[in-house]
C-alpha cells in the first residue's frame, strides 16, 4: 500500500490550538478549543475550508489525494475508539458542516454514518438492544436521503464519500446563499467538513441529548438555560421535532453528569469570554460535548449579559459597552400589551416565550406564502408545526413566528433570536393551524397568541438596573433612556458594531 502524503487539508483535531477558525471552521475550532481545556469530546478530524473552495473551483470534484487523506484520518479515529469503520465492532461517525462564521441551521449534517444491515445486527448484538440499532439506522437513512438526495448505499465508504461531497455542496445551497446575502457574509469563505466519532443519546435510559446557554438568551440573566431530551439524538432538540424538558430533569436523573456539565459550561464561558451555546450528548451516563459557540441572543439579553459578564470579571467595562448596540437598548423600551385588551381577548394559544417582542399580523402557515405576502406589503405571522432551515426566508419576512412543538432551544427559537423576531414555541399539537387567515397579536415575552390587533402600552424602563448601570458607565446624568441610546449611537468610547454572538 502506498504511503498517503499529507497536503495539510485533512487535519486530526487536537488541543494544540494550532489551526485558525478560518482554516477549519467554527465547529472544528470549538472542538480544538474544548480538547485543549480537557473537556470530553469524541475524536474527530476536519476537511479544511480550502478543500471547499477547491472543490467548487473544480466544478464539484473531490481530489483523489484529499479522499485518501480522509481514509487515513478515519483510521486515526478507529485507533482512538478501538472500533472499525465497517468492521466487527462498527465505528459510526457524524459528518457536519462548519463555516468560520456561525450560520446556525444553514448547512447540512449526517449522523450515524457507517451503519448498514450488517452493522445494525452487530450493534444489536453488542448492546442487547435491537430497538436502539434499528432506530439508529432509520435515523441515518432518513437524514442521508434528505442531505445527499439519494438512498444510502450499503458500503460505508461510499456513504462517507457522498456525505462529504454533500456538505461541501451545501455551501452554495439556496438557503445558505440567502443567509449570507442577508448578513453580508462573503461567498468565498467555504465550509469545513468535520467527521467525528458518534456518541449515542438514543442508546438507553441513561442517554440523551441537550442544548444549553451559559446565561439566559432571552433576558441575559445569569442562570444556565437549557433543555434536555432523554433517549434523544443529534438535532432532536434544536429541530423542535420533540418537546424537550428543562435541564433540571438531567440534574435529577444524573446529578454527577449535570455537575460535570455545569463545570464545563463555566470553563467555556470564562475562556470564550461570552455567553456560550453548548451542544452535548450523554451516552450511558458519560458526558460528551459536541460544540460550543457564542450564543445567539435577544437584543434585551445582549444588554444585560454584557453588563453581567463585566460585573463577573469575564470582560472589562469598555468591552461590555462595545458589545451593546443602540438597537439593543431600544429593545429595553419594548412596549407591553394593554391589560384591558388582554382581558377582552384572552390567549388562544400559549407556549414557551422564545424571543420577546409584540407583533400583529395575519396568520400564514406556509413559509413561501409568508415571503410572497410580505413582499406585497402585508404583515404576516408565520405559524408552523415546527421550522427547519428551508423556512428561514419566510421567517425573516414575517413579523413573528409561532410553532406548535419545540422548545426554547429549537430552530425557530434560535433563528428568531438572531433576527430579533417575536417568537413563541411549543403551543401544542393542532393548536395553531385553525388560525390561518386570522389577524393575531403575538407576545413573545409572555408566550401568548391573541385574536385581533391588541393595543400596547409603553414599558416603564427608566429605572431599569441595566440602564442605570449604563448611565453610570457612560457618565450620563439624566435618567432619560434615550440619552443612553444617543450616546451609543454617537460612538461611546470602545463601542463597535460587532455581530459576533447575535
Amino acid at each position: 500500500m502506498s504511503t498517503v502524503v499529507s497536503t495539510g487539508s485533512v487535519v486530526a483535531l487536537a488541543g494544540d490550538g494550532g489551526h485558525s477558525r478560518e482554516e477549519i471552521g467554527g465547529k472544528a475550532w470549538s472542538i480544538q478549543q474544548m480538547l485543549g481545556l480537557g473537556i470530553p469530546v469524541p475524536p474527530a478530524f476536519v476537511v479544511t475550508t480550502d478543500v471547499c473552495r477547491a472543490y467548487h473551483r473544480a466544478g464539484g470534484t473531490l481530489p483523489d489525494e484529499i479522499w485518501q487523506e480522509v481514509v487515513a484520518a478515519v483510521a486515526g479515529i478507529e485507533q482512538a475508539v478501538d472500533r472499525c469503520f465497517g468492521g466487527e465492532r462498527p465505528l459510526l461517525v457524524s459528518v457536519r458542516s462548519g463555516a468560520s462564521t456561525s450560520m446556525p441551521g444553514m448547512m447540512d449534517t449526517v449522523l450515524n454514518l457507517g451503519i448498514n444491515a450488517a452493522s445494525q445486527e452487530r450493534l444489536a448484538q453488542e448492546t442487547g438492544s435491537t430497538a436502539y440499532a434499528a432506530d439508529t439506522r432509520v435515523r441515518f437513512e432518513e437524514q442521508f436521503a434528505k442531505v445527499v438526495g439519494a438512498p444510502a448505499p450499503e458500503d460505508p465508504w461510499e456513504q462517507l464519500y457522498l456525505a462529504v461531497c454533500a456538505v461541501l455542496e451545501s455551501w452554495f445551497s439556496k438557503r445558505a446563499i440567502a443567509y449570507r446575502a442577508a448578513r453580508g457574509i462573503p461567498d468565498d469563505g467555504g465550509t469545513a467538513v468535520t467527521v467525528q466519532a458518534m456518541v449515542f443519546g438514543n442508546l438507553d435510559d441513561d442517554s440523551g441529548t441537550g442544548v444549553l446557554f451559559s446565561r439566559d438568551p432571552l433576558t441575559g440573566g445569569g442562570s444556565v438555560y437549557g433543555e434536555w431530551l432523554a433517549r434523544g439524538q443529534g438535532e432532536d432538540v434544536v429541530s423542535g421535532r420533540a418537546d424537550a424538558l428543562p435541564l433540571d430533569t438531567l440534574a435529577q436523573a444524573q446529578p454527577q453528569v449535570h455537575a460535570e456539565l455545569m463545570e464545563a459550561t463555566r470553563t467555556l464561558e470564562r475562556e470564550g469570554r461570552d455567553v456560550m451555546d453548548i451542544e452535548f450528548t450523554v451516552q450511558s451516563g458519560t458526558l460528551w460535548l459536541l460544540q460550543s459557540r457564542p450564543a445567539k441572543r435577544a437584543p434585551e439579553a445582549a444588554v444585560r449579559s454584557a453588563i453581567h459578564l463585566a460585573e463577573a470579571g469575564v470582560i472589562d467595562r469598555d468591552e461590555a459597552i462595545a458589545r451593546i448596540r443602540p438597537d439593543d437598548v431600544r429593545a429595553l423600551l419594548r412596549p407591553r400589551l394593554a391589560a384591558a385588551d388582554v382581558a377582552a381577548s384572552p390567549a388562544v394559544a400559549t407556549g414557551k416565550p422564545a424571543c420577546p417582542g409584540i407583533a400583529v399580523g395575519v396568520v400564514v402557515t406556509d413559509a413561501d406564502e409568508a415571503e410572497d405576502r410580505a413582499d406585497d406589503g402585508e404583515s404576516v405571522v408565520l405559524v408552523r408545526p415546527t421550522t427547519d432551515p428551508d423556512d428561514v426566508a419566510g421567517m425573516a419576512a414575517s413579523v413573528a413566528v409561532v410553532t406548535e412543538i419545540g422548545g426554547s432551544t429549537s430552530h425557530a427559537a434560535v433563528v428568531c433570536r438572531e433576527l430579533g423576531l417575536p417568537c413563541v414555541v411549543g403551543t401544542g399539537t393542532d393548536t395553531l393551524m385553525a388560525l390561518a387567515g386570522q389577524v393575531v397579536t403575538v407576545d413573545g415575552g409572555s408566550g401568548t397568541v391573541h385574536l385581533g390587533a391588541l393595543a400596547v402600552e409603553p414599558a416603564a424602563t427608566a429605572d431599569d438596573p441595566a440602564l442605570a448601570t449604563l448611565r453610570e458607565w457612560l457618565g450620563i446624568e439624566d435618567s432619560d433612556p434615550a440619552s443612553v441610546v444617543a450616546r451609543l449611537a454617537a460612538g461611546a468610547p470602545g463601542t463597535s458594531t460587532s455581530e459576533e454572538g447575535r
